[in-house]
């Protein structure tokens, strides 16, 4: 071999370990891509853990929403002793949340069970927005208060809205249903956690 042919051929060498160097990224990434994409679609993402189920619910103080009314009465802010004692659902939601007005109904008719004691969290947003939200799908909340700048949400590690949280009679964090509540899931999750919690001896 001449020393031309020797000279091409250490350049190929060179282009083809320069080739590989380039592509070692983009296979990682793909790897990396597909097993993220595995490991969503092997279960139910509204059911993703949260570190706070088994802790006691945020103490959270919210102001009400301004001019809401309920069956004629003001429907009262949020505070920690809203969840002593009682069985309540937790709702994170906001005027701008398509799947919440895809939900609304769903959330009415829990509502209407009255061992449950349903409560809203308003996220980053309007009020007049959110009055007209509830005036036009219908106001299941016993007690809802304005996070106006998510701080408090944040607290609940909400990821997105709408989220849904079921809260002990202990005032601890029993479920967490991220994403809106379905006729599917109300039926096979949210319900039966809600009757777990509800029974007399999950406690």
């Amino acid at each position: 071999m001449n020393s031309t042919e020797e000279a091409l051929s250490e350049r190929g060498a060179w282009l083809w370990r320069r080739r590989m160097m380039l592509l070692v990224p983009v296979v990682g990434f793909l790897g990396l891509t597909g097993l993220f994409m595995a490991r969503l679609n092997s279960g139910d993402p509204s059911r993703i853990p949260s570190a706070l189920i088994g802790h006691p619910a945020p103490p959270t103080t919210l102001p009400p929403l301004p001019g809401l009314a309920r069956n004629g009465e003001p429907v009262p802010s949020i505070d920690a002793a809203l969840f002593q004692g009682k069985v309540t659902l937790v709702n994170v939601w906001a005027s701008w949340c398509v799947p919440c007005r895809e939900e609304a109904s769903l959330l009415t008719g829990i509502a209407a069970d009255r061992r449950i004691h349903v409560i809203g969290i308003n996220y980053k947003d309007q009020a007049d927005n959110a009055r007209h939200f509830l005036d036009l799908y219908g106001n299941p909340f016993a007690a809802n208060g304005v996070d106006s700048n998510g701080r408090a949400s944040i607290e609940w590690g909400v990821y997105g809205v709408p989220e849904t949280f079921v809260v002990g009679r202990d005032s601890r964090i029993a479920f967490k249903l991220i994403g809106p509540i379905t006729p599917d899931n109300l039926v096979m999750v949210l319900k039966p956690e809600i009757e777990r919690v509800l029974a007399p001896n999950s406690e």
